[in-house]
């Protein structure tokens, strides 16, 4: 079920930005079939716990042996795209990079994920999500004024510079083949797309509406009174984004607020002082007294919850934002369409959970699959 039914694509196992692609490319409906490592043993969580392998097949098959490969190049027959996360050179070093993949299948979309990219003095060096952001000019401007930079999880290169450019890159690569009947490699880098996020402070800055060097002293950085967090009298936290003027005029009117200083809301000059006098008004009553003040309202407010406690949010139950699998509670597929609906997903497969089913419809039978279990071709 979901609109990339008929689609197949084969992922080549890795870690995070890579399998949270093919996660949302099986949620969608397509048929993901992933390769899993051979050569170890390593212990995991119970597959029900694997919620991006979701949706996916698994075969355990050895990429180093000659047999291994004619395995692969056999499933990229068919195959739509294609998704790896190694370092540059090692698909390439098994024998199973681009070249010799398009030449296979002359449509395949030969998706590569990495944080440096394909090419530059960096491209081989080991980096993580919070290197890709340093260099490119996202973290230094997120924290506070008088403090280090602020590491925003590993959402921002890895999932939004990465999974989601991936994601974008594969399914422009599919359009593409409509039109062209070509396949192409797609270079997902995370430098590259946090770089195209960075967009709007590239444009606000060169305007001179936004210092990249003064962290807290911008419009979404922290640095204004009304679009920032505020901690309540019970040590918890509500945030406000009440940007444009109307919104903000309704905050003020739930605040009950007659200063006229307030009156001033682009003033950078007095964003600390109105911010610390927001701060004292919001330590006056807790979260959930702010809570029911502001139901309903177009003041931009909202708690800030935990993971927990979002997924108990009525807003969040309603719209079913979260679902159960197994008795593992997870994000629901995103986005919703209006006729190609996804379905509820199958848990993650085991490792190699699939090897049988998948190479029968390769046209192997049961001596070959015992024959590959023999030499090790499959485990």
């Amino acid at each position: 079920m979901g609109p990339l039914t008929g689609y197949k694509i084969i992922e080549v196992s890795g870690i995070g930005p890579g399998p949270l692609a093919g996660m949302l490319l099986a949620d969608l409906g397509a048929e993901v079939i992933r390769i899993d490592r051979f050569e170890t043993d390593i212990p995991g969580p119970p597959s029900k716990l694997d919620i991006t392998g979701r949706n996916k097949k698994s075969i355990r098959l050895n990429l180093k042996s000659g047999k291994g490969k004619d395995i692969f190049f056999k499933l990229l027959d068919d195959a739509d795209a294609l998704i790896e996360g190694f370092r540059p050179g090692v698909m390439e070093k098994l024998g199973i990079g681009p070249a010799e993949c398009l030449k296979r299948n002359s449509k395949l979309i030969f998706g590569r994920i990495t944080g440096w990219g394909q090419e530059g003095p960096l491209a081989k060096t080991a980096g993580h999500d919070i290197n890709y952001i340093s260099l490119i000019g996202a973290l230094n401007a997120i924290g506070g004024k008088d403090n280090k930079p602020t590491i925003p999880l590993n959402l921002v290169g890895d999932y939004a510079g990465g999974t989601m450019f991936l994601v974008l890159g594969i399914c422009s690569g599919l359009l593409s083949v409509q039109k062209t009947n070509k396949g192409q490699i797609v270079d997902a880098a995370m430098i590259d797309g946090v770089s195209s996020l960075m967009t709007i402070f590239n444009i606000l800055s060169q305007s001179g509406m936004w210092d990249l060097e003064k962290r807290e002293s911008n419009l979404f950085d922290g640095g204004t009174h009304f679009y920032n967090t505020y901690e309540t009298s019970d040590n918890k936290f509500i945030s406000i984004g009440s940007l444009e003027a109307k919104f903000y005029k309704e905050l003020l009117e739930k605040l009950e607020i007659k200063d006229i200083q307030f009156n001033k809301q682009m003033s950078k000059d007095d964003w600390p002082e109105l911010t610390a006098k927001f701060s004292q008004i919001f330590k006056t009553k807790t979260q959930e007294e702010w809570n029911i003040i502001f139901e309903g309202s177009d003041a931009c407010y909202s708690p800030v919850l935990s993971l927990v406690e979002a997924q108990k949010h009525p807003h969040i139950v309603e719209r079913n934002n979260f679902i159960n699998v197994d008795g593992v509670t997870q994000p629901a597929p995103a986005p919703r369409f209006s006729e190609t609906k996804t379905g509820t997903p199958n848990p993650a497969p085991q490792v190699g959970q699939d090897n049988n089913e998948i190479l029968f419809n390769l046209g192997y039978n049961d001596d070959d699959i015992n024959e590959f279990i023999n030499n090790g071709i499959v485990k």
